[in-house]
């Protein structure tokens, strides 16, 4: 007996397709609890699946790679946290004399204000150093609790481990389950790519972490040589930020600058800073990213502005950052196929274009 293919009309078709929009948002808001720690799970277990495959060449079982794997993956993540913390929470033994220069520029704020404008701002009453003192240490110490926020409640926290754990215990059984919900499609075929894009996701991550490690270098490197304290915590911070496109640079910018603007004196160190971060960036952009990452991945501006609202709307700062490699991911699974690859068009970089349009003539 032969199938006969429903033809739906247009509206129906769009209707379709935004429902199915409007279902997966709600169920990514309503499972939040859930799918965060599940979704940092799969890209961390995929960070660690080599490291459990070469203990497993080594003869160990495939338990023991899996726990061996997952406490070096848990005491590196957890040592970049505590550094944070103590970091920020120092920075108020560094603020003496941040008050009085704050107050000079407020004054001169207030009445230049005054002068133009003959409005009664109350800035150049200052502002009381002990109070800034205690609210930049309260607000360092709690920093662990704005993490914890970030991704969730502290039960998020203590799923995140055992996810990972069992993601890389399963990971074979996981791509065999995968090749079986394609039984048209040769089983062999669909798990050598699914392989591969697990492969890709891998070396994307690795790539992202190699820059990462790179500018923290570069960036730390330029603040020190301009006698920038938390020279470290500023580079490796910005580096950090870099995950995040567009926003990320611009705020890890303007942290070393207030904060030199603050502490020394003249606007050589603000401008230096700039002009040094400015040159990281265009060296990142044009040289590192495309070597290291490489370019099939990329994505274009627009659909990583949207893709960061989207992520924020949801799930808050951690869906800015977990949105980014996983439109990535989507846009190599596109590439699979050829009813897909418009999609992937859609997402990638307008140089691709060209490239497009060669493959159809």
């Amino acid at each position: 007996m032969s199938q006969s293919n429903i033809n739906l009309p247009p509206y129906l078709k769009a209707l379709a397709v935004l429902s199915l929009i409007i279902l997966i948002v709600f169920i990514l808001i309503v499972g939040r609890s859930l799918l965060v720690p599940l979704f940092l799970a799969g890209l961390i277990s995929i960070l660690l699946t080599p490291m459990s495959d070469f203990l497993e060449r080594k003869k160990l079982s495939r338990v023991w790679s899996t726990v061996i794997s997952l406490f070096s993956g848990l005491f590196l993540i957890l040592g970049l946290i505590a550094f944070i913390v103590f970091q920020v929470a120092s920075f108020g033994r560094d603020l003496g004399n941040v008050k009085e220069k704050l107050n000079i520029y407020l004054i001169q704020i207030d009445g230049f204000i005054m002068t133009n404008f003959q409005i009664e701002t109350g800035i150049g009453n200052g502002i009381d150093k002990h109070y800034l003192i205690d609210w930049i240490q309260s607000h360092g110490s709690t920093l662990a609790e704005f993490v914890f926020g970030t991704i969730g409640s502290l039960s998020m926290v203590l799923l995140l481990p055992v996810f990972i754990f069992f993601f890389l215990l399963y990971r074979n059984h996981l791509t065999v389950f995968l090749s079986m919900l394609f039984p048209r499609h040769n089983k062999e075929k669909v798990i050598e790519e699914i392989l591969i894009l697990r492969k890709v996701v891998q070396n994307y991550i690795v790539g992202v972490l190699k820059v990462m490690v790179i500018l923290a270098i570069l960036n730390t490197a330029v603040l020190l040589g301009l006698g920038i304290k938390h020279a470290i915590f500023f580079g490796v911070f910005a580096a950090v930020l870099n995950i995040v496109p567009y926003l990320g640079p611009l705020i890890a910018l303007l942290l070393p600058v207030v904060f030199a603007f603050l502490t020394k004196d003249g606007l050589f160190y603000p401008i230096a800073i700039i002009v040094s971060f400015q040159l990281i960036q265009m060296i990142e952009a044009n040289f590192l990213t495309p070597k290291i990452v490489g370019g099939n991945v990329n994505l274009n501006a627009f659909a990583t502005i949207i893709g960061l609202l989207v992520g924020a709307s949801i799930w808050g700062v951690v869906g800015m950052i977990l949105i980014i490699p996983a439109l990535a991911v989507l846009r190599k699974i596109f590439e699979l196929t050829e009813a897909t690859k418009p999609y992937a068009l859609l997402l990638g970089e307008e140089k691709n274009d060209v490239d497009f349009l060669n493959e159809q003539s």
